[in-house]
């Protein structure tokens, strides 16, 4: 969203909002993001018409979107060693997204986050663009916040706010860049009018909290904007009706996201929706735990349910219908979805005058909601949890729902555990009581399966999609299976899996 200009002062390039941050570390060659399912080769194709893919097509796709990164030892990386991510898509276009980036500004920070998004990618992409600006900004000390915006009135060289840790694979689309720069600054310009400064222990628990809520807000104000200032029953630009950053095309999508900024050894998870973060914490024994520092926003969780209906008295038949918000909606906090937040009387103006914007958004969000009767019922308030990170927390597990729904949150955690430290290839094999040969045999079988897939995947992600689509229910890959799995056309991969983003935070030796 945001590139630097250390060396671009004049007010042209503070329009287009190049300065707040780093240039990304980004490998020289770009690629973009691989659909396994559809759109590969005409090779790929074939092979799929016939039922075929070799291994090697297996790991060219699992692999396709893969990243690492090491950090550089020393306080600017506040504890985090490093990451690994990978992005399976099902969806097409992808409607999950990425980011993680280091603060520069304030008390520093490391941040990641995953967002997946629903109703079409448009606001999954926008809140990864923009989300890290605002908590940086709701972060910084206003001393540091009346500097930058002395020197952006100035037209001066200002101290970025982010180094991005771009992944390869990350979709360019225009980002509205004069929009996303104003609504920034006027965020930053209200602190600064409205704010004393002062000392908080909880300051980086308000800050997510303010961030998430701005802008949210701020995405709802700049649609109202542009359905104020465009014309109706015609697209005002070309082409604008049909943009995946079109202000309309962003609020009527949605998203959710689970954040987490590390500073000096604590962190705060900050989730919206049914995306998780789960540590892992290895034990004096050297065992698994799973801990989770995340409570999933649906109907599942019985604390949820009961405040969405609470929230809405009078209407405890209509409010959630069949797990679903206003039967429609799964999750019950997201950023975007302004069909669940608008008065009733703004939404029928949209549906009502702005056909061109329905026609380019899901079909699933072209009708009003059913019994809307006292809006809004979707909330972007996010649950912090703030944890001091300690010897025996090895790692932390960032991932949309598409890997929930296939593994168990101890699984995965035991996963990743055991692919960092080989186990598998350390770990006798005792016999018990009773064990017959084939039941030695079957042990030696998992084992060797186990041992195959970690000198298969450097990446823990991939390790993971690997296992969650490939599980053959001891423990071990089924290639055949997962071949099947990622030899399914767009059409029906939907059915069986959702999109699939994971990032792995390594926080210390194991």
């Amino acid at each position: 969203m945001l590139g630097r200009t250390s060396f671009l002062t004049g007010r042209c390039r503070l329009q287009q909002c190049c300065f707040l941050s780093l240039p990304p570390r980004r490998p020289p060659e770009l690629h973009r993001l691989h659909y396994p399912a559809g759109s590969g080769s005409w090779k790929l194709r074939a092979e799929q018409e016939a039922g075929q893919i070799s291994s090697a097509q297996v790991d060219r796709i699992l692999k396709a979107n893969e990243y690492s990164l090491t950090l550089p030892r020393g306080p600017a990386s506040h504890g985090v060693l490093g990451f690994h991510s990978n992005m399976l898509p099902s969806n097409l276009p992808c409607e999950d997204r990425q980011s993680s980036a280091t603060c520069l500004a304030g008390r520093g920070g490391v941040l990641f986050g995953v967002f997946d998004g629903h109703a079409g990618l448009a606001c999954a992409h926008a809140v990864s663009q923009r989300l890290f600006y605002y908590i940086a900004v709701a972060a910084l000390p206003l001393r540091t916040l009346a500097e930058l915006e002395r020197a952006v009135e100035e037209e001066r060289a200002v101290t970025p706010l982010l180094e991005w840790h771009k992944y390869p694979q990350d979709l360019s689309y225009p980002d509205g860049g004069v929009t996303s720069f104003h609504s920034l600054r006027n965020y930053w310009q209200e602190r600064l009018e409205t704010e004393e400064e002062e000392e908080d222990d909880n300051r980086m628990t308000s800050a997510l909290v303010n961030a998430f809520h701005r802008l949210d807000y701020d995405l709802s104000v700049e649609a109202q904007v542009h359905l104020s200032l465009t014309s109706p029953r015609r697209v005002s630009l070309p082409g604008e009706g049909l943009s995946v950053t079109s202000p309309l095309r962003v609020a009527l999508s949605g998203c959710t996201a689970c954040v987490v900024h590390i500073s000096n050894s604590v962190l705060h998870v900050a989730n919206l929706g049914d995306s998780r973060a789960v540590l892992g914490v290895q034990e004096a024994d050297g065992s698994w735990s799973a801990i989770n520092l995340t409570n999933d926003h649906n109907a599942q969780n019985p604390e949820e349910l009961q405040r969405i209906l609470g929230a809405h008295p009078a209407e405890q038949r209509t409010v959630v219908r069949h797990d679903r918000l206003l039967g429609l909606l799964l999750p019950f906090r997201a950023f975007g979805d302004v069909r669940f937040k608008w008065s009733a009387e703004m939404l029928s103006r949209v549906y009502e005058t702005r056909p061109d914007v329905l026609s380019a958004v899901s079909e699933a969000v072209r009708t009003m909601p059913p019994h809307y009767l006292t809006p809004p019922y979707l909330s972007a308030e996010p649950e912090i949890t703030q944890h001091c990170v300690g010897p025996a927390d090895k790692f932390l597990v960032l991932a949309t729902d598409g890997l929930w729904e296939l593994m168990h949150r101890q699984t995965v955690i035991q996963l990743v555990g055991d692919q960092l430290t080989g186990l598998q290839q350390q770990r006798p094999i005792i016999p018990g009581e009773g064990t017959t040969l084939g039941g030695l045999q079957r042990l030696l079988l998992e084992r060797r399966g186990r041992v195959l897939s970690v000198l298969e995947d450097q990446n823990t992600a991939t390790h993971l999609i690997r296992h969650a689509l490939g599980d053959d229910g001891y423990g071990a890959v089924a290639p055949n299976r997962l071949a099947k799995m990622l030899s399914l056309p767009v059409d029906l991969a939907r059915r069986y899996r959702d999109d699939i983003t994971i990032t792995i935070i390594h926080l210390n030796e194991i």
